[in-house]
């Protein structure tokens, strides 16, 4: 039987919602091993006058734990 653990993590990007989950994922792999899977919670933007600036998601990580 595999134990799983859940974290939540929130990052951000300039270019969109997909890149700030890929960072996310790409920077909680330096502490956390055997990432499993992704679970997009939410996802905001920032905007400045009429343009969006920065997009944030909430991201739940699951992985499994040794």
């Amino acid at each position: 039987m595999a134990v799983m653990k859940v974290i939540e993590v929130l990052a951000n990007s300039e270019k969109s919602w997909e890149e700030a989950t890929r960072k996310a994922v790409k920077q909680a792999s330096k502490s956390v091993k055997n990432i499993k899977s992704v679970f997009v919670q939410s996802q905001s933007a920032v905007v400045n006058g009429d343009e969006v600036t920065e997009f944030r998601v909430n991201l739940k990580i699951t992985f499994e734990v040794n």
